[in-house]
């Protein structure tokens, strides 16, 4: 946690924004959804994820100290997602400087607000701070690497008792200009708080960017699948992960199944259809009614 004067400086340099609150259709960021930028285990990682497809380039280290910021950590950046892009449609400023209430991030995330789920926000903030990024993404150059943390400092702000009031923390540019854009931003349903497994998370994140709501949905090889994931587990691990998942048919929204066209396992994903008026319910952040039966 940083509690310098380089801080104080740099939010002289911006306006401070204060989220909405409430009940807020949940956005994601979608190039955090498509590649391998977290961690996808409870434990801690160090082991730099070093990634490269074509033009695009991604390269995550960790400190000792921290870890590597995790999947779950990623929720943070959700509802500073969710915030930013709820103020810019209602015409309200936004700034890359954002006050928050422990409280209401643990509530949109469906975490726990005791005092254990503040210490867990807590060390979610500290990792995404010191987890080091440097990728071609929005880049004009393949060449060029934008580095950042996702998190540039953080810090507790106190009354004049030294009471905790809530929390302070700049964003990086290259997530903030990210939100902004309309183009790369998706409502993700709001049951992906409750999934708990860090590939499922993932796997939900991708199959919501390239699956969308199209009618014949999306596939992708297994094998390419792990090489965009930066899983540290080996292939057959992975694989059979995602038959697990597959089995369990866990993700919120779709219907996942496997075939083995020219002898290589492919995953196959489409989304369920839903009524407009449950369609219009996610969006604003509201649970669907369960109907009748």
């Amino acid at each position: 946690m940083q509690r310098s004067a380089a801080f104080d400086q740099a939010s002289l340099q911006l306006d401070l924004f204060v989220g909405a609150g409430g009940d807020i259709a949940a956005r994601d960021a979608q190039d955090l959804m498509a590649w391998p930028f977290f961690s996808l285990a409870k434990r801690k990682r160090v082991r730099p994820i070093d990634f490269r497809m074509g033009e695009v380039a991604i390269l995550v280290e960790a400190t000792a100290e921290h870890g590597m910021a995790t999947i779950w950590d990623a929720d943070v950046l959700i509802w500073i997602a969710s915030q930013i892009v709820e103020a810019r449609d209602a015409g309200r400023p936004t700034s890359r400087l954002i006050a928050a209430t422990p409280h209401e991030i643990m509530r949109f995330t469906q975490r726990s607000t005791g005092k254990v789920g503040y210490e867990r926000l807590k060390a979610a903030l500290d990792r995404l701070q010191s987890t080091s990024i440097a990728t071609s993404i929005r880049q004009p150059s393949a060449r060029r690497r934008h580095r950042f943390s996702w998190i540039n400092e953080w810090r507790e702000r106190l009354d004049g008792r030294g009471r905790a009031m809530g929390i302070e923390m700049i964003i990086p540019d290259w997530f903030y200009e990210g939100v902004l854009d309309r183009a790369l931003v998706l409502t993700i349903d709001p049951a992906y708080f409750r999934l708990t497994g860090g590939l499922e998370r993932w796997l939900y994140r991708i199959v919501r960017k390239h699956g969308g709501r199209q009618k014949n949905g999306w596939s992708f090889d297994i094998e390419h699948l792990w090489l965009k994931s930066g899983s540290l587990s080996p292939l057959k691990r992975f694989a059979f992960e995602i038959r697990d998942i597959v089995q369990r048919q866990s993700l919120p929204g779709y219907t996942l199944s496997l075939d083995r066209p020219l002898g290589r396992e492919r995953l196959n994903f489409v989304a369920i259809p839903v009524d407009s008026f449950t369609a219009a319910m996610r969006r604003i952040g509201m649970r669907p009614v369960d109907k009748p039966v």
